[in-house]
């Protein structure tokens, strides 16, 4: 007889809000980044600053959730959030930078955007030096912290709504598919297409191929 699956508990809990909050802090903004491992597309950072009594329900790392489960929790999200944002970084500009930098100022981006303004930032992973604020970098924030899970949230959806706009305009890549991501068929849409203008020149799947840019 075959045991029956049961779905992964969430890890993500309010510990580390709390934990600030006892410190004094009141706006904790969790900050996340989607496309940093993309061959394409833009770099996407949200930063949440969750109410603490009204926190929805089932957020979790966005990866773990379905589409149909981002979606709802990114339109409650946004509805009972005290603040959130959004920052966005091109492909151009990863070219001319890097792609940590990018991530960077599209955090940074995203944490100026929020209004009220937060006091403590949580962040996956990524410590933020040019922002003046205290701020705790977690490794897999996303999988521990609801404030950062939030913004992952909020940032997948965000980027994927751009990526099936581009899927529009680039067809023959299958955007709306990979997101962007190194897939099979992406490569292999890459070596009969070339890259596209939102193609990431200075990676490496896209600059092995050493092919022209078709569009102009």
């Amino acid at each position: 007889m075959q045991r029956r699956k049961h779905p992964t508990r969430s890890t993500c809990s309010c510990r580390f809000e709390k934990e600030i909050y006892r410190k004094g802090y009141i706006r904790v903004a969790g900050i996340d980044e989607v496309g940093r491992g993309a061959l394409s597309g833009p770099v996407i950072a949200a930063a949440v600053i969750l109410d603490p009594a009204r926190i929805p329900d089932g957020i979790d790392d966005s990866k773990k959730l379905s589409v149909k489960k981002r979606e709802n929790l990114y339109e409650v999200i946004l509805h009972t959030a005290v603040a959130w944002g959004i920052g966005q970084v091109g492909s151009e500009l990863i070219d001319q930078e890097d792609i940590l930098k990018a991530t960077r100022r599209a955090m940074t981006e995203a944490v100026r955007q929020l209004s009220p303004c937060a006091d403590f930032l949580l962040i996956d992973a990524v410590p933020l030096h040019s922002v003046e604020l205290p701020q705790k970098a977690i490794i897999k924030g996303d999988t521990v912290s609801v404030s950062i899970a939030a913004a992952s949230i909020v940032a997948k959806v965000t980027r994927d709504r751009i990526m099936m706009e581009f899927d529009r305009i680039y067809p023959q890549y299958c955007f709306g598919q990979n997101k962007g991501y190194g897939t099979r068929k992406h490569l292999e849409s890459l070596r009969r297409f070339g890259p596209s203008p939102i193609h990431r020149r200075t990676f490496r799947p896209v600059y092995q191929l050493d092919l022209k840019l078709v569009f102009p």
